[in-house]
């Protein structure tokens, strides 16, 4: 399975679940809760605003950051780039880019207006997809598809708001004839992964990736031979661990969690991809099963 790593210090290697030319500020985000708490700051400074960080010096880097020239030197490895140069030319680049807000641009305020939550709200959910869609792993999501077209059956799994999108993934490959299940019960997401074989598949879903349901079922699934797949919006995470493929979202938090909402955008968009992969693999019998199932249920809609 293409599972790439992320080995922090040879300048070469990309983030498991992103492709090689994933943008800065997501594998950023992405590799953040792995951070020391003194390379965190660093990113703290870079994500408020990339712009203002593209232009300081290494040294002032690292004292804004209350930390040592070192330090940032460590955390430009972790993101693969051989040193700081590498840094602010990325940066530079990015922030000139018309979605490279901050997040304190798109956090609410007391004093926000109805139009200035709409506009947060609609920025936030656009780069949810449009930054996923960029950061999206090809090789990964034709591993993913290529294994759920196979696959005698499919586990999803998923707790809370990765639940919705869990039942989603399972009504989507059902509809062209993928025996799926969606579980967001933790026994019973348990029961089911026990049961799964080598040549099966199981489907974790977790924004943050450190749900413990989640990463025990889909770990029970993977002891008894299954593929297993990750949808988690930070790939060096602990789901991220126990799964043969990782699809990683590139969602934005905000203080009033609209994670909880952003996040569920970006890996619906994932879904998507992975669903339209999967039909495509066998697009006459797809197409050929959609047709039937919106036929059998077209007589419980009201007519015009």
């Amino acid at each position: 399975m293409p599972r790439t790593e992320d080995r922090a210090g040879d300048g070469a290697a990309h983030q498991p679940g992103r492709p090689a030319g994933a943008p800065l500020l997501i594998r950023l985000r992405g590799i953040r809760p792995s951070l020391s708490p003194a390379e965190d700051r660093v990113a703290e400074i870079v994500l408020a605003d990339a712009r203002r960080a593209a232009g300081l010096t290494i040294s002032e880097l690292a004292s804004a950051a209350s930390t040592s020239e070192t330090t940032v030197l460590r955390f430009c490895r972790r993101l693969g780039l051989p040193g700081y140069p590498q840094l602010r030319l990325a940066l530079a680049e990015e922030s000139a880019q018309p979605r490279s807000l901050s997040r304190g641009d798109t956090d609410i305020s007391a004093s926000d207006t109805v139009d200035d939550i709409i506009a947060k709200v609609a920025f936030t959910d656009a780069s949810a997809v449009e930054e996923t869609a960029q950061g999206l792993d090809r090789d990964a999501l034709t591993a993913a598809a290529a294994a759920i077209a196979r696959a005698g059956r499919v586990d999803v799994y998923g707790i809370g708001a990765s639940a919705i999108v869990g039942t989603d993934l399972q009504q989507k490959l059902h509809r062209i004839g993928v025996v799926a299940f969606a579980w967001n019960d933790p026994h019973i997401a348990l029961t089911s992964a026990t049961l799964l074989r080598k040549g099966d598949v199981a489907v974790g879903i977790s924004h943050s990736g450190t749900t413990a349901e989640t990463i025990e079922a889909l770990a029970a699934a993977r002891s008894n031979g299954a593929t297993t797949v990750a949808i988690t919006n930070f790939p060096v995470s602990r789901l991220a661990e126990g799964a043969d493929i990782i699809l990683a979202t590139a969602a934005r938090e905000t203080s009033l969690r609209s994670g909880a909402t952003a996040s569920r955008i970006a890996a619906l968009t994932v879904v998507d991809c992975l669903y339209i992969a999967v039909a495509q693999r066998n697009l006459r019998k797809a197409r050929k099963a959609v047709a039937e199932t919106r036929e059998a249920v077209a007589g419980h809609h009201l007519p015009d």
